[in-house]
């Protein structure tokens, strides 16, 4: 995987009429608050649709998708531009591997992503799982020990398979709601979000449906079992995310490498030598002026 050259965005004019008019008022929207440019970063377990989701954002098939191959081993970047505006998607391979956090795989996509801006982060899993488990603990606690807390106040949770049917006749809202607020718990959890500063880190759901057997209503539009057309709902909730006022984060070496531990080793070095003063030199300098004294004394005196 790599970077594509930036081609125009003629997949827009692949979606259903209604949905191409919506797309173009939210990039109006972009290009009015001065966003010209937008980079998404897509990220999650292997699996889960990350690929599909490009694919259907953009409106064409840039990335190559088979349920027989593994993810490829490396982010790619897909670029479109419309009207003045480019769009940026980065396609990730799976952060877990053998039940474990793929450490290769994380400092690839460190790597690719270093002096690139990421403006919103899409994390991707499935509406049909239905437990959350410490996996997801691991993948969100390895992206914030990689980019910092502040990449989930530009976070989106992206639920694929999303014309899933729920079990035992639940309501389709009801079970998705169950499903976002069990992994919203989970993510937090990974990423250290204190529930005390929670309301800071509202973190939207969106749900998915890449399958090309989508439902679709009057309009022609690929809709959820809920009657969403989801492609407009998600692509508004990107654009309210990376204008929701906090900034985009600029992934440079030293977010990559973090903090230097020699670095941090030093600020307590200036403690360490007052501790050694008061709890060694202070007590050896009394003693030592004590036996000077003593030394200065004639015997006799001393004796006494």
């Amino acid at each position: 995987m790599g970077s594509q050259g930036i081609r125009e965005w003629a997949g827009i004019d692949t979606f259903a009429p209604a949905t191409q008019t919506k797309l173009l008022e939210l990039l109006g929207k972009l290009k009015q608050e001065n966003v010209n440019t937008l980079t998404i970063l897509v990220i999650g377990k292997g699996g889960v649709g990350k690929s599909s989701i490009v694919n259907s954002i953009i409106g064409e098939k840039v990335v190559s998708i088979s349920p027989f191959q593994s993810e490829g081993p490396r982010p790619v970047m897909v670029s479109r531009s419309r009207a003045g505006f480019t769009l940026n998607i980065i396609d990730t391979p799976g952060l877990i591997e053998g039940g474990y956090i793929n450490v290769i795989a994380l400092d690839i996509i460190k790597s690719f992503l270093l002096n690139k801006t990421i403006d919103v982060l899409l994390y991707v899993d499935r509406l049909d799982a239905y437990r959350v488990d410490n996996l997801d603990k691991l993948v969100s606690k390895a992206v914030t020990d990689s980019f910092g807390k502040g990449i989930w106040k530009k976070a989106i949770i992206a639920l694929t398979h999303g014309q899933f049917s729920p079990p035992d006749e639940l309501p389709y809202d009801e079970f998705s709601s169950i499903r976002s607020e069990g992994l919203l718990k989970v993510v937090k959890l990974g990423a250290r979000i204190k529930k005390d500063v929670s309301q800071d880190f509202t973190i939207p759901v969106a749900l998915v449906e890449n399958s090309a057997r989508c439902k679709k209503n009057e309009n022609d539009e690929k809709v959820l079992p809920n009657g969403t057309a989801w492609i407009p709902q998600f692509v508004q909730t990107i654009t309210e995310v990376a204008l929701n006022g906090s900034e985009s984060i600029r992934v440079d070496k030293k977010l990559i490498d973090g903090p230097n531990p020699n670095q941090r080793g030093k600020l307590w070095i200036p403690l360490i030598f007052l501790l050694q003063y008061i709890f060694i030199m202070k007590p050896i300098e009394a003693f030592i002026k004590r036996d000077i004294a003593n030394e200065s004394r004639p015997s006799w005196e001393i004796d006494e």
